[in-house]
């Protein structure tokens, strides 16, 4: 599992997709990372770009309710979950337990192994949660655009392209 942490949108993009009855106009969500509605729009663009055959708009940017996403490093994750865990915290000023609920995006190809994912990345933690939700999402595929460090052979870190 890898876990990304930043500011990520979901659109919406629709285009023409070929099928046997011929050209049918379809939407799909993607997310991508970015800082503004603009970055996200020219991201999403550049990603699709090759891509799509034709014409395509951005139909709808919205910020995301998540701001961590956990990559499944198994090829046949090709799904994405949001988990709405609840953790259990200390308020510091009342210094009494309350429940915060956070929302989280995760790549798995079913609920069951959405749900082993969230488990790997908190198992072993000492902080108290509970997964209250887990609901299959249509995002067809997260896209981050200042891409992680990827070590190369020589152990010297390299972006990667």
């Amino acid at each position: 599992m890898r876990i990304r942490t930043t500011k990520w949108f979901e659109t919406t993009v629709r285009y023409d997709r070929h099928t046997d009855n011929g050209l049918k106009r379809v939407s799909e969500n993607y997310v991508v990372d970015a800082i503004t509605f603009a970055e996200a729009e020219e991201t999403i663009i550049e990603e699709l770009k090759p891509f799509l055959a034709g014409e395509f708009e951005v139909k709808n940017i919205t910020p995301a309710s998540y701001g961590e996403v956990f990559f499944s490093d198994d090829a046949n994750h090709d799904r994405w979950y949001k988990a709405k865990l609840i953790f259990t915290v200390i308020d510091e000023k009342t210094e009494k337990e309350k429940a915060v609920s956070v929302t989280r995006l995760v790549q798995a190809n079913s609920v069951s192994t959405a749900l082993s994912n969230i488990e790997q990345v908190f198992g072993g933690s000492a902080q108290e949660y509970t997964v209250a939700n887990i609901a299959e999402t249509k995002i067809m595929d997260v896209f981050e655009h200042n891409e992680p460090l990827k070590k190369k052979t020589d152990d010297k870190p390299e972006y990667e392209e």
